[in-house]
C-alpha cells in the first residue's frame, strides 16, 4: 500500500489571527529538497519562524511553522499544490539515494516576451505590475523600463511560467485580463509572445557593470564590500560552530544569528551547493529577533567533516551568506541615482524570489518613482549574480537620502519593515 499525494504535504492553517500555521511533509528525499521547500515557502511570502526535519537518507519528514502567507483557501492549496511538485514520488523510494547524479538535464523554460504601453507614468505602477505578474505565478527573468518625452511607458518584461502554459491562448488572454483589471486604463496595449532561442539566451545576457563593481571585486564580491549587508549588522555577531564529538556519524553545525524571512532558505541553499547531506536539524527564533540553528550533517560520501580547512571553508561561506544574503547599494551612474541589488544564484539557476517585488514596494513606500529597470545576470569572482540597476527618478531620489532607501530597500528584502 502506498501513502495519499494528499498526505505527502498537510498544511494547518492558524486557528487565530498572528499565529503560526503548521506545514508538514512526509515524503521521499532527494537532492536539495529542504532549499526547494523552503524556496516555495519564500516565494508565497511566508516566514519560517521554527522546522524540524529529519531523514533516513530515503524518507524524510519535515515540519514548518510559517507566519503570513495567502489570504484564501486557494492561495494555500496553490501553495500545496506547489511543494506537491518538489516532493519526489513515494514509488521510487527504493532508488533514492543523497547526491545522486542527473541522468537527464532539464528543458530550459520557454521565456516569453510580454509587452505593453503604459498611457501615463505615476508612483507604483511598477511594483503594481510585478504584484499582479507573481500573482499569476510568471517569473520574471528581465525586465527593460524605457519612458517616453510624452510621459508614456514601455514596459519589456521577460518573463518564464511556473504553470507552464503560456503558449496557450487560454492563459496569455487571463494575464492580460488580469493585468488590465488591476492596472486599468494604465494599459494601451498588451502582447505576450514566445521568444526564440536567441533572444531568451540575450534575456539572460550578462549586464554591463561599473568598473567599481568589476575592479573591486574581492570580500563581498561587489563594490569592494559597500555594497553588502545590513547598514546596522555586524558579521561578527553570527556564531558558527561544529562539532565532532557529539554523534558518531555526523557533524553537528550550530548557528546563531539575526532572523531574516528567507534565512532557512539561505542556510539550505549553502548546504545544497556545498553538496553537504543535512540529516537531521532544527530551527527557531525569539521575538527578540534572534534564531537558532542547529544540524547533523555529513559529506555527500556519508562522511563527517573533519579536515580543518574544509570546516573553514563552510564556516566562512555560512557566515557571509548569513551576513549578507543580497547586496544593496545606492550610487552613481553618471549624474543619476542608481540603485543596485545583487541576489545571489544557485547552483541550479534560482536565486531567492520576490526580489524585484520587494524592492519596488521599498520604493513605493519610500515615495521613489523609478525612471528605468535593467535585470540580468553577472558573473563576479566565479559566482552568478542576478542583478538589478535600478534607476531612480532625479527628482524623487534627491529628496531621499541614499542611506534611507538603502536601508529601507534592505529591511525590506529582510523581512524587517
Amino acid at each position: 500500500m502506498g501513502m495519499s499525494h494528499d498526505d505527502l504535504v498537510l498544511i494547518s492553517q492558524a486557528e487565530r489571527e498572528g499565529g503560526s500555521t503548521l506545514i508538514t511533509v512526509n515524503c521521499p528525499d532527494k537532492t536539495g529538497l529542504g532549499c526547494d521547500l523552503c524556496r516555495i515557502i519564500l516565494l508565497f511570502g511566508l516566514s519560517i519562524c521554527r522546522g524540524d526535519f529529519s531523514t533516513d537518507g530515503k524518507w524524510c519528514y519535515i515540519v514548518f511553522w510559517v507566519m503570513g502567507g495567502p489570504s484564501t483557501s486557494d492561495g494555500w492549496n496553490l501553495l500545496k499544490t506547489r511543494l506537491l511538485e518538489v516532493c519526489p514520488s513515494y514509488f521510487s523510494t527504493s532508488d533514492i539515494l543523497y547526491y545522486r547524479p542527473e541522468n537527464k538535464t532539464a528543458r530550459p523554460p520557454d521565456v516569453f516576451l510580454l509587452k505593453f504601453w503604459s498611457s501615463y507614468d505615476r508612483k507604483g505602477l511598477l511594483h503594481d505590475v510585478t504584484k499582479v505578474l507573481c500573482e499569476l505565478e510568471l517569473t520574471i527573468r528581465r525586465v527593460k523600463v524605457s519612458p517616453t518625452p510624452d510621459g508614456r511607458v514601455m514596459d519589456l518584461f521577460f518573463i518564464t511560467d511556473s504553470r507552464e502554459l503560456l503558449h496557450t491562448k487560454h492563459r496569455q488572454e487571463g494575464a492580460i485580463a488580469h493585468l488590465r483589471s488591476v492596472l486599468g486604463d494604465a494599459i494601451s496595449t498588451c502582447e505576450i509572445d514566445l521568444v526564440g532561442a536567441d533572444v531568451a539566451a540575450c534575456s539572460q545576457d550578462t549586464l554591463f557593470l561599473p568598473n567599481e563593481v568589476t575592479e573591486e571585486a574581492s570580500g563581498l564580491e561587489l563594490l569592494g564590500g559597500n555594497l553588502g549587508g545590513s547598514p546596522s549588522s555586524n558579521p561578527d555577531t553570527i556564531a558558527v560552530t561544529m562539532d565532532n564529538s557529539l554523534s558518531p556519524s555526523h557533524t553537528i553545525v550550530q548557528i546563531q544569528c539575526s532572523d531574516n524571512k528567507g534565512i532557512v532558505y539561505d542556510i539550505m541553499r549553502t548546504m545544497k551547493d556545498l553538496r553537504i547531506q543535512v540529516s537531521y536539524g532544527r530551527f527557531s527564533s525569539n521575538p527578540s529577533g534572534q534564531c537558532d540553528v542547529e544540524l547533523f550533517t555529513m559529506l555527500a560520501d556519508g562522511s563527517k567533516i573533519v579536515d580543518p580547512a574544509r570546516q573553514d571553508n563552510l564556516r566562512a561561506y555560512l557566515k557571509k551568506e548569513l551576513w549578507s544574503p543580497l547586496r544593496v547599494a545606492v550610487t552613481n551612474r553618471g549624474p543619476d541615482t542608481e540603485l543596485l541589488v545583487a541576489n545571489p544564484v544557485e547552483l541550479s539557476g534560482r536565486g531567492r524570489p520576490l526580489v524585484f517585488y520587494d524592492i519596488t514596494l521599498a520604493l513605493e513606500v519610500l515615495n521613489v518613482a523609478i525612471f528605468s529597470v535593467e535585470i540580468g545576470r553577472h558573473i563576479i569572482c566565479n559566482r552568478e549574480f542576478e542583478v538589478y540597476r535600478i534607476l531612480l527618478d532625479e527628482r524623487d531620489s534627491l529628496c531621499v537620502p541614499r542611506g534611507k532607501i538603502e536601508e529601507g530597500v534592505w529591511n525590506r528584502l529582510m523581512g524587517w519593515d
